[in-house]
């Protein structure tokens, strides 16, 4: 099947991976970008039929669960395709989960097997993983703790066994992976909401094939076109499109594998040099703020600016050093996993850098909407993806045209893991998915979606006004000092904490004393851009970062 032509099931995903191993073989397929090893096509086939033999002999059946726990590595994705090849149901885990909420989705989801790095595996028990058969060091490929002596036997062995399957060797012709229903489940994906509770995400094999023959139709990626990937692929955005996607089509993928600090990330960017590049909004934040904001602030700059036709080659020149930076010969930056602040955005539309925001949730694996970025509408998050996903409104009564964002289609999930209550609570019956996001729908066809804020936050103002408190934090967080706020409500008052950038005033010598004002100004000025029923009462300085998730989103049920 031609998922290309055809792109609106997913019959055959196994299929499509085994057919891009066969062609693509010679072609190198992930790149460990700190030690430079590389494996082709042909050498990853070979590495997941290996490990198809450790799941034969550790007894694992379609069906059964396998945890991967660490950070991205050239072996991380070998399990995860091997898994996905062979019909078990991977269940990947951010590795910044603490060791107690990693336990506890190990257990909750029946995983009979771990890989894990080592660096992690200190830190957990094997006591308290009763489930668990074997446990396997993502950094060695040895069995570091077992129920079944006999498995780590076999695993020393393994290349015996190996040669005795396959005694002529290991070709094209010996790579072959069971076709999988649609509805079967290919991944348990735990969410790390802000809400304080993880849910298990069950995706299916049509979930995933939908954000894959998605991602062929619109040539994200190609044969021979390269990728960086810096995203925590245990996450749904990072996974479908830094990994799926491009092992399906033949591209050269190189894994960070390390935490992507502005330095590391430029020296990775300008060395891979990527055809695209999928990102989160603080990163193009950070860039903003950092290498943008102190240019155009300057007076000479100012001054260019407001004037016509000067304005154009300062901004030229803005968007080549920003294409530099991020390698220069990419098509697009998509930008996903979190709203991106109203101001970058409206100046990198300004400047015409080729970026495009999309939107997703764990839920659909993730892909909702998209557009590409000659097409894309400011402020919005894309167009429901046409054939696979629609979106409709469940209309506030109050606002007529706004309410909650519903989707449908071919990439909404099964449902949660062993919670049916969840599940009835945010898919209906005919396969309509509560999203929680609240906006509007605008476009030629009303399915280009505009998000406001997350339902679960969103304030009601003392005369019946809906509050979105993240678009007061957006402005905020482009005023001078303020590194992240949030904004909260407190005797029916609205009230902004505030964590200084302290990596700011250390630059420009401001003391902590010298806070209060300037935050007092940054109040009053905020306070003339926004609604009067969003006004801020007070800024209280806040000394420590707000607590996160795994995402890096703020755990905002903290700080009720």
């Amino acid at each position: 099947m031609n998922l290309s032509e055809n792109p609106t099931r997913g019959d055959g995903l196994n299929d499509i991976y085994r057919q891009s191993f066969v062609d693509n073989g010679p072609l190198p397929a992930i790149t460990d970008f700190t030690t430079g090893r590389t494996l082709t096509y042909s050498d990853m086939a070979r590495r997941i039929a290996r490990l198809h033999l450790f799941f034969e002999a550790a007894g694992l059946r379609p069906g059964d669960k396998i945890a991967l726990l660490g950070k991205n590595t050239p072996t991380w994705i070998c399990v995860f395709m091997a898994s996905v090849t062979y019909g078990t149901v991977i269940v990947p885990i951010l590795h910044d989960f603490s060791p107690a909420d990693a336990a506890h989705i190990i257990n909750h989801s029946d995983a009979r097997v771990l890989f894990v790095s080592q660096s992690i595996w200190d830190h957990l028990e094997f006591d308290r993983l009763p489930e668990l058969i074997a446990v396997v060091s993502l950094d060695s490929r040895k069995i570091i703790a077992e129920r079944r002596p006999d498995l780590a036997r076999f695993v020393r062995n393994l290349s015996r066994a190996f040669s005795r399957r396959y005694p002529s060797g290991f070709g094209p012709s010996d790579i072959r992976y069971a076709p999988r229903a649609n509805d079967d489940t290919a991944i348990i994906n735990y969410t790390s909401g802000t809400t304080g509770f993880s849910k298990g995400v069950m995706l299916t094999y049509d979930n995933l094939a939908g954000n894959v023959a998605f991602g062929i139709r619109s040539r994200l990626h190609y044969q021979g076109s390269r990728a960086l990937s810096f995203l925590p692929l245990a996450h749904a955005y990072g996974c479908a499109f830094d990994m799926l996607v491009p092992l399906a089509v033949g591209s050269h993928v190189t894994v960070l594998g390390r935490t992507p600090t502005p330095s590391l990330l430029l020296k990775a960017l300008a060395q891979v040099r990527p055809n695209l590049v999928i990102c989160v909004p603080m990163i193009l934040e950070k860039i903003y703020r950092k290498m943008i904001v102190p240019m155009i602030t300057k007076k000479p700059v100012r001054w260019i600016l407001a004037v016509p036709m000067l304005d154009r080659a300062v901004y030229s020149r803005i968007r080549a050093r920003l294409v530099e930076a991020f390698g220069g010969e990419f098509e697009e930056v998509i930008i996903g996993g979190a709203p991106l602040n109203p101001e970058v955005e409206e100046f990198l539309y300004r400047i015409k850098f080729p970026f495009t925001v999309g939107y997703g949730m764990t839920e659909c694996g993730p892909l909702i909407s998209y557009t590409p970025w000659r097409e894309f509408m400011p402020g919005s998050a894309g167009h429901a993806l046409t054939g696979f996903m629609e979106a409709r409104i469940l209309s506030d009564e109050r606002t007529p045209g706004q309410g909650e964002i519903l989707v449908k289609g071919q990439n909404v999930m099964k449902g949660y893991y062993k919670n049916p209550d969840a599940t009835e609570a945010t898919l209906e019956a005919d396969g309509w998915l509560h999203t929680g996001d609240m906006g509007h729908l605008g476009g030629y066809d009303d399915q280009t979606i505009f998000i406001r804020g997350r339902y679960k936050t969103m304030i009601l103002s003392a005369n019946g006004q809906n509050i979105y408190p993240e678009e007061i934090e957006a402005k905020l967080n482009n005023m001078p000092y303020v590194a992240e706020s949030l904004v909260v409500e407190r005797d029916g008052r609205l009230v902004a904490l505030v964590y200084p950038d302290c990596e700011v005033m250390d630059c420009e010598r401001v003391s902590h004393e010298q806070l209060d004002p300037i935050m007092e100004e940054n109040r009053v000025e905020l306070n003339k851009i926004v609604a009067p029923y969003e006004q801020i009462s007070r800024i209280q300085l806040v000394s420590e970062e707000f607590k996160k998730t795994p995402k890096r989103s703020i755990k905002r049920f903290l700080y009720k």
